[in-house]
């Protein structure tokens, strides 16, 4: 059985769609997917033993460059590659506007989320077969229940196996113990305190544990090497792929994040892991996997779900906290000591298995 898949981003939600496939090869064991995924992503599909052709996408790049699109030739070729095989199945996983566009160039029937489980309910008019997928529980078992239904098997109960090797992706083992920081993210309000990333990192060196940073971009470069100025056992990483930034990941005792996609990446290789949360809910699209723990701000207006905090501080806030390094304050409620306990309970159990 050959089946279309299509989720193109983000990183994160790439991510969550990995355990499906687990359960649809497991279930109909001759199944194949191919995926439509952003260029970006591209490794990851991949990884997957179930994925047989990864078709890169471009749609973040061909909105800002329409023409240049057009007169290279890509979209066309795009549109060629994507009707050029006869499927059993289509899936669009995103239910987006964007990806549903997508399957009108593709062969063969298309399901994806119903109006009312879509989060674009526009989307649902492009799908031959709509399926209702409840909201209010983990994105992971939402794409899980959607293949399921898609597909027609039961769904297993347990939690959902992303079906990576963390084995392909160790590179050796390093001379020392270290703690991964995955400090990078997207929304401004998702950025816990460079200051308490300071403070966290020298707690874990006092410990004897190294800590590593990656950085994806300059700005979060600068800020990697702020973190790590003057402090012997924190290393800024160079530049690399995210198959690179894979295995330091899968080689680390355990990883400290933000809401970001690393961290998704760190719960699919089964490293342990705090994810901290302020405006975002953990519930819904928390590190997903075993050893993981979600520390989530308790803060008024948390998770408030916006891009950019609105708070106004208060003139107790300003008395309690440095309004200008401790922003956004929801994660005043998550300040380093509290982060390093729990830490400290993961990596003991990390010793003793």
């Amino acid at each position: 059985m050959r089946v279309l898949l299509i989720k193109t981003s983000s990183m994160g939600d790439v991510i969550h769609t990995l355990p499906a496939l687990t359960d649809a090869r497991r279930a109909i064991p001759d199944i194949e997917f191919d995926w439509v995924v952003e260029e970006g992503f591209a490794e990851i599909p991949a990884w997957h033993p179930a994925v047989a052709q990864v078709i890169p996408v471009a749609i973040r790049r061909w909105r800002k460059h329409p023409l240049k699109a057009l007169r290279t030739g890509e979209w066309k070729g795009f549109k060629r590659r994507l009707a050029s095989t006869r499927y059993d199945l289509v899936i669009d996983a995103q239910g987006l506007l964007k990806s549903a566009l997508l399957t009108r160039y593709a062969q063969g029937p298309v399901v994806g989320l119903d109006r009312t489980s879509a989060r674009e309910p526009l989307a649902s008019r492009f799908y031959q077969r709509g399926i209702d997928v409840p909201w209010g529980q983990h994105a992971v078992e939402r794409v899980r229940q959607l293949f399921a239904y898609a597909l027609g098997y039961p769904l297993s109960p347990g939690l959902g196996d992303y079906g990576l090797d963390p084995g392909y992706f160790s590179g050796g083992g390093a001379p020392r113990p270290y703690v991964l920081f995955l400090h990078g993210t997207t929304w401004a309000s998702k950025h816990w305190p460079e200051l308490y990333w300071r403070r966290l990192a020298e707690l874990v060196t006092e410990r004897g544990y190294d800590v590593r940073l990656p950085w994806g971009n300059p700005v979060e470069k600068a800020r990697a090497e702020r973190i790590a100025d003057g402090l012997e056992s924190v290393q800024v990483l160079p530049p690399m792929q995210l198959a690179g930034v894979a295995r330091i990941i899968a080689g680390s005792r355990a990883c400290v994040a933000v809401d970001t996609g690393l961290g998704h990446l760190a719960a699919a290789l089964d490293v342990p892991g705090i994810s901290l949360f302020g405006p975002t809910n953990a519930g819904f699209t928390g590190a997903y996997g075993a050893a993981q723990i979600h520390l989530a701000s308790d803060f008024p207006c948390a998770p408030c779900m916006q891009k950019r905090c609105v708070y106004t501080p208060t003139p107790a806030d300003a008395r309690a906290f440095d309004l200008h390094r401790e922003q956004p304050l929801c994660f005043t409620r998550l300040p380093p000591e509290r982060v390093m306990t729990q830490l400290e309970g993961l990596l003991a159990n990390e010793r003793v298995l």
